[in-house]
């Protein structure tokens, strides 16, 4: 069974900066030759996630308002004690929404539903330059 491994390099401002990964992703499976399988995307770190939403302007500010309701950037986190470097919030959130995600792959085409899109959310307190993993496996 094929296997296809790329990177997508994102630069990001962190707070809950938000990147459409859609057509990155759908480039990779044109590029592998991969029709039938699963498509794997991974975000290595602590303080970032990968989810689907619809990339739109009032969905990803529900998102980001929901997120901060969820984890509050402004309260007492223990990492921060230790680590004296203020983004306790971002790794709380991160793990909260997860490094991965897998998308079915049927005729080429990713099986996602019409309006949505795969996103990363960088939730560090610093702009970051984010490698996000695909691998594509399939035939």
């Amino acid at each position: 069974m094929p296997v296809h491994s790329s990177t997508i390099i994102c630069s990001t401002e962190g707070f809950i900066d938000v990147h459409d990964l859609t057509s990155d992703v759908r480039k990779i499976i044109s590029e592998s030759h991969v029709a039938n399988g699963t498509v794997i995307v991974f975000v290595p770190g602590s303080t970032a996630g990968i989810t689907t939403i619809e990339f739109e302007r009032g969905a990803i500010e529900d998102l980001k308002k929901a997120i901060e309701r969820i984890a509050p950037q402004d309260i007492h986190y223990a990492h921060n004690v230790h680590w004296n470097d203020g983004n306790g919030f971002a790794h709380v959130r991160a793990a909260l929404l997860g490094p991965s995600l897998a998308i079915p792959l049927k005729d080429g085409n990713l099986r996602l539903g019409t309006w949505q899109q795969i996103v990363l959310i960088d939730f560090d307190n610093r702009p970051r330059s984010r490698e996000i993993h695909v691998q594509i496996i399939g035939e």
